[in-house]
């Protein structure tokens, strides 16, 4: 399930991109030893699917918790963030955003990926900040629900 790109889930189509959708969650699950869905990690935060977690942790910088730890910190830190950031290209939620298998493959031999890796955080950032402003524009709800005067009622029904 965790494999399976968006697009697929909604439309039942298949394409190269729903392919790369995969290869990318394949490497984030290379690269952390975890599995795609995971709901043990219900018991610490809200994130099921490993690509909801591997990208909270690239926000807050956390290389660290993101590799394997069977791994006992003994990686290269550079190939790490290479498949990481290759890994994270491959999983956007669009599709057409996503790049082809052959520039992956380009991107693995060290071509392009920063370039690309530049114009995704920007993307990113313009993301999570219309996100976030969508959100405090909706969170009147939860904030109304703790400032109401209580109330008298007629009688028992």
């Amino acid at each position: 399930m965790g494999h399976i790109a968006p697009e697929y889930l909604s439309t039942g189509k298949s394409s190269e991109r729903t392919d790369v959708f995969g290869y990318g969650i394949m490497l984030l699950e290379v690269v952390t030893g975890q599995r795609a869905i995971d709901f043990s990690r219900l018991e610490e935060e809200d994130d099921v699917l490993l690509l909801d977690h591997v990208k909270k942790l690239q926000r807050e910088g956390n290389l660290d918790a993101i590799v394997d730890r069977n791994l006992n910190n003994s990686f290269d830190r550079q190939e790490v963030e290479m498949m990481m950031q290759i890994a994270l290209l491959c999983t956007q939620g669009s599709p057409e955003d996503r790049p082809s298998m052959s520039e992956v493959v380009r991107m693995l031999e060290g071509e392009g990926l920063a370039e690309r890796w530049e114009e995704w955080q920007q993307v990113e950032v313009t993301r999570r900040e219309d996100y976030e402003r969508m959100q405090q524009r909706f969170d009147w709800g939860e904030d109304s629900i703790y400032n109401q005067d209580a109330i008298e009622l007629s009688a028992g029904r």
